[in-house]
């Protein structure tokens, strides 16, 4: 057993903070497998998981000198794995309405100024409508969607539940979706915009 096997968590995250190498070795020892079966089950494509894992540590890595982890280091890389799929996806599923977009304005002879003013009125209700949700509500979307901060970091900054902060981006969705009367991924385009 190395002495590094013997290091706790914390241990390991200050000497990787000290630019220690086998530190980080131990860590993505550690914690590979975890990392993997998270990216695994959401993605259910194993090229892809390993592609998030391999993001993951890689952002491990270059962080390393700034790195602040507030609960364990299993969870900071578990939430690290979920915002690297969410990333993927997000970026997955634009490049996808771009090119269907591209293609119905092509097939379709659509006035491709009057598709960007269409989403422009989409963008300005939605933002018109987010205004109109309850201010906690609001200032827990806003900062989940515009200043992109974790569920974690929202609940100890605002001091509630994680729980809580779910359940306010759940409700402000919700009514979105009622509001614009489009679907979640559509709505989540915009935001992105």
């Amino acid at each position: 057993m190395s002495s590094l096997e013997a290091c706790t968590d914390e241990e390991l995250i200050t000497r990787l903070r000290g630019e220690d190498q086998t530190a980080f070795t131990e860590i993505y020892r550690r914690f590979w497998d975890k990392v993997f079966t998270v990216a695994f089950h959401r993605l259910q494509n194993q090229a892809e998981a390993e592609e998030v894992v391999q993001d993951v540590f890689f952002s491990l890595w270059k962080r390393r000198s700034s790195l602040e982890i507030q609960y364990s280091l299993n969870t900071y890389l578990s939430t690290a794995a979920k915002y690297q799929i969410i990333t993927r996806q997000r970026k997955l599923y634009l490049k996808e309405k771009v090119v269907n977009v591209t293609d119905l304005s092509n097939e379709a002879g659509v006035d491709s100024t009057q598709l960007w003013f269409s989403e422009r009125e989409l963008r300005q209700q939605l933002d018109h409508h987010i205004e109109q949700l309850p201010e906690k509500c609001r200032l827990v979307f806003k900062m989940s969607r515009e200043q992109y901060k974790s569920y974690a970091q929202i609940a100890e900054e605002l001091g509630v539940s994680e729980k809580t902060v779910e359940a306010h981006i759940t409700r402000a969705l919700k009514v979105l979706r009622g509001k614009l009367q489009v679907g979640l991924p559509f709505i989540l385009y915009l935001l992105s915009k």
